[in-house]
């Protein structure tokens, strides 16, 4: 194998590529990036079992081959060399790399490219219509509310449904639930519910901008993506989601509304003074006015904060988890936020102020017990 590249061709390849090398691995082979050198182009794959990376390499070709180098120290010196650097990538029969540069050249031992996973098999595959834009925006407003407790492996990602005129988005890690519906999606040829793992979510939301046209299909254990000319695989979680629609109250008859940069501020200073371990805060609500309360007793601290909104309902006080209020504000993006509560022990449910057109969001934090 013979080719040669720019350096910022190549790096931009090794970045993309290095989402899917896992950083601690039974098998070392994982740590390369899998080099297919063909007449008809040049293919670069990486893996972590879970999730497959292919990206197509612009590069001269002198002579074709396969061989994995190790993904790290390529991205490194790749890293290093001067921005309009040009480079030479040889491999021998024994699978020993040479790269040449003006700067020098540097040996690499590769593997052989036998030893390296082949590409996942997707039966059965059927495209969606979900447009870049619009999933981009569904993963921002739902992954970070996905459990990471590997025992619940449902939680670990996002419920995709896909209908015929509307595509849902949920989340849920037990305290705080996500669910966002778009209408602005057409069906293709799938439907039906799947789940989605939050690594590749994540991956997505760093790959996707909001003009790049993605192709999506559904497999019988694999979503393929395809953005540009890079394709994405990733196992689907094969389990059977918890039954969210059961968990949102309809009876939350007292309802807060508020500024949310204001509300959202009050909760972040009020929080620096709550216990670093429960880090409980109260909303105090009533027609009067409304506080944020805390108190640690072990440092001796306490803090409140008046804040400005409407409430309707008999007088309230709620506990919360600071840390999963301020991650719920943090992701309305209207002026206003809408907050539903019946009593101190019952799901709350948060509302942008006005929903976007062709969205419905809809969020909802289980309270804590206050300490007396």
């Amino acid at each position: 194998m013979k080719i040669s590249t720019s350096k910022t061709e190549l790096q931009l390849a090794l970045q993309k590529l290095s989402k899917a090398t896992p950083t601690r691995s039974t098998l070392p082979i994982l740590s390369s990036v899998l080099f297919n050198v063909q007449e008809s182009g040049t293919v670069l794959r990486t893996t972590d079992l879970e999730i497959t990376i292919i990206v197509n390499l612009p590069v001269s070709i002198e002579s074709s081959g396969s061989v994995a180098i190790p993904l790290q120290t390529l991205l490194d010196i790749t890293n290093e060399l001067p921005n309009d650097a040009r480079m030479t990538l040889t491999a021998d029969e024994n699978n020993k790399i040479t790269m040449v540069t003006d700067a020098g050249s540097y040996d690499i031992m590769g593997k052989p490219a036998d030893e390296f996973p082949a590409i996942p098999e997707v039966d059965n595959r059927k495209a969606t219509g979900v447009s870049a834009k619009t999933l981009k925006d569904l993963i921002s407003k739902t992954s970070f509310a996905v459990s990471r407790d590997e025992l619940k492996p449902a939680l670990t990602g996002v419920l995709f449904r896909f209908n015929e005129k509307e595509l849902t988005a949920v989340a849920t890690d037990g305290h705080r639930l996500v669910r966002y519906t778009r209408s602005d999606y057409s069906a293709d040829e799938f439907s039906g519910d799947v789940i989605v793992p939050r690594k590749f979510l994540s991956l997505l939301l760093g790959v996707l901008s909001g003009d790049d046209p993605i192709k999506m299909w559904m497999g019988e254990n694999h979503i393929t993506a395809s953005i540009g000319d890079d394709t994405y695989f990733t196992r689907i979680i094969d389990e059977k989601f918890p039954d969210f629609e059961s968990v949102i109250p309809q009876d939350n008859d007292k309802e807060f509304s508020a500024n949310k940069e204001e509300l959202l501020s009050a909760v972040r200073r009020v929080s620096i003074f709550s216990n670093k371990s429960t880090h409980q805060i109260a909303l105090r609500l009533n027609k009067g006015e409304t506080q944020i309360t805390t108190e640690d007793p072990e440092k001796s601290s306490k803090a409140q904060e008046k804040i400005f909104g409407e409430f309707n309902g008999e007088d309230l006080v709620i506990g919360y988890n600071a840390l999963y209020l301020k991650d719920i504000l943090s992701h309305i993006d209207d002026e206003k936020v809408t907050i539903k509560l019946k009593t101190p022990i019952s799901a709350t449910l948060f509302y942008p102020g006005a929903q976007k057109e062709n969205a419905n969001l809809t969020m909802l934090l289980m309270p804590i017990r206050l300490n007396d």
